[in-house]
């Protein structure tokens, strides 16, 4: 975490934080609480937020996933301040199919920051463990 940003104050008060992943439909909200400071601006009147069992760190509620997360550790450098976090529960909108996180229907906001642009997912092209099996040169598995 920038050092300059608000929430750092929150974070080591508490010593919790939540990890929210948006969909693409909350690009404008989420771009605007990423715009103004928490020092100068009421930002939980963009999203309804929750709390969950830490108390400690506000959720979005209409997030397809949000965690709250238990700071366990972090380091001072320069311009950051890093903290290791251990979640502690995960909380899921309707996103699952067959009892597991169906990325298509989560549609996760990527930042990517060098370009200054939100990009998308696109579609699943291989399956995991299985694709590889397919080396050539591979010793018999």
């Amino acid at each position: 975490m920038v050092k300059k940003r608000y929430s750092i104050k929150g974070t080591k008060e508490n010593m919790t934080l939540s990890i929210n992943i948006p969909s693409q439909d909350m690009v404008v909200k989420t771009d605007f609480i990423g715009i103004i400071s928490g020092a100068n601006h009421d930002k939980s009147k963009v999203f309804e937020s929750f709390y969950g069992e830490l108390k400690g760190a506000p959720m979005i509620k209409d997030a397809p996933i949000s965690m709250e997360c238990n700071v366990v550790n972090s380091i001072d450098i320069p311009k950051h301040e890093v903290f290791f976090v251990q979640p502690v529960n995960t909380y899921c909108n309707e996103i699952l199919t067959n009892n597991k996180i169906d990325l298509a229907k989560v549609k996760p906001i990527l930042f990517d920051m060098p370009s200054g642009k939100y990009w998308q997912l696109g579609k699943a092209f291989a399956d995991c463990w299985s694709i590889g099996k397919e080396y050539k040169n591979a010793p018999s598995l």
